[in-house]
């Protein structure tokens, strides 16, 4: 079982969410969100950086994995959100723990099925997943999606690395 961070960045809320997992079963250990939308620029991202490190300082993630940056229309939008993105990477990176990077769509595919899945479907499937009741928020659900892609995505690829050896 590998304990893995998964991170919903946002520039006003940045979702937390803590699994452990051996790519089949998943055992839900924490989630939260980081709440910084009366900050400034520099505050913000400091308070994502501290707070990413806090939760790894306390739960020892092995492997962490953020939704990559997705742009829609607003360009200024995705300035900040990767911005938020790399404040929580460098936290990461303090610690020499990689981080793997999932769109959107491959964090829906492998959490629903479906990577056109709506919010509600992925809060659905994460809180069915790791046999959690209600009440889970929509950016805590979103970042223990992404720790479950990441799940699935690092057990395939050690199957495969061990095939191949």
């Amino acid at each position: 079982m590998k304990r893995i961070l998964g991170i919903d960045p946002g520039f006003r809320t940045t979702g937390l969410g803590v699994i452990e997992s051996d790519g089949h079963h998943s055992r839900y250990i924490v989630s939260g969100v980081v709440k910084v939308e009366n900050l400034t620029l520099s505050q913000r991202l400091q308070k994502i950086h501290e707070a990413v490190r806090e939760v790894i300082d306390e739960f020892t993630p092995e492997l962490v994995a953020i939704e990559k940056v997705f742009v829609h229309k607003n360009v200024d939008s995705a300035l900040k959100l990767g911005q938020a993105r790399g404040a929580a990477i460098c936290a990461a990176a303090g610690y020499a723990i990689d981080v793997s990077e999932y769109s959107p769509r491959e964090i829906k595919k492998a959490t629903v099925g479906s990577g056109g899945a709506t919010k509600e479907q992925v809060q659905h499937m994460v809180q069915m997943i790791l046999a959690l009741g209600e009440g889970l928020g929509e950016d805590a659900s979103d970042a223990l999606a992404v720790a479950i892609c990441h799940a699935h995505h690092y057990s395939l690829n050690a199957k495969l690395q061990e095939s191949l050896t």
